[in-house]
């Protein structure tokens, strides 16, 4: 089966440059913003060399017009954004699509969403890995998957952990510091 030509466009946000990669059936990646638009350009171009530049079709001006509200602090729904996750095992795909239900200020934990698949503690390993390699972060709101205990885990994009503490607190997430193991006398 021969591949889909790929298209691209960057395109700048209220928080910094992201990038979108598609094709015919849908959004093949999105790259978290970065601050420059040769940066961005660089970072989505490593997953998708053979992209080229495009003006975005229909749908795809209207994923990027919703990312410029998220990031300028609309409460945002992607869900009804086409993708195309070719390439992604099964098991991967189910946990982007219990991911993909995770709504704006809504966060779950990587056993959590294991647990809501059906599977035990030991596939929150499992749904980490499916977050780290999540080819459309943001669109697939792997922001909102948190380690155990709540705590804020990894984060592959471009910032780390700070990234992805920052996105939470546009959509309300309060990530309270962990609480003191001992009291002060003062």
């Amino acid at each position: 089966m021969a591949q889909q030509a790929q298209h691209y466009a960057i395109f700048e946000t209220a928080g910094g440059f992201c990038g979108i990669a598609w094709n015919t059936v849908g959004i093949t990646r999105f790259q978290l913003p970065t601050s420059s638009a040769e940066g961005t350009e660089r970072l989505l171009l490593r997953r998708v060399p053979d992209a080229e530049p495009a003006s975005p079709s229909p749908d795809i001006a209207l994923a990027i017009a919703a990312v410029k509200r998220y990031f300028a602090g609309e409460p945002i729904d992607f869900s009804d954004l086409a993708l195309d996750l070719a390439g992604q095992d099964d098991f991967f795909r189910d946990i982007y699509a219990a991911a993909r239900r995770l709504r704006w200020g809504e966060t779950t934990t990587y056993g959590a969403l294991a647990k809501e698949l059906g599977h035990g503690p030991e596939a929150a390993c499992d749904v980490g890995q499916a977050m780290a390699k999540n080819p459309v972060a943001l669109i697939i709101p792997c922001h909102r998957v948190l380690a155990a205990g709540n705590k804020i885990g990894g984060f592959s994009a471009p910032g780390g952990s700070v990234s992805k503490a920052r996105m939470l607190e546009l959509e309300g997430v309060k990530l309270a510091p962990p609480k003191p193991v001992q009291q002060s006398l003062f």
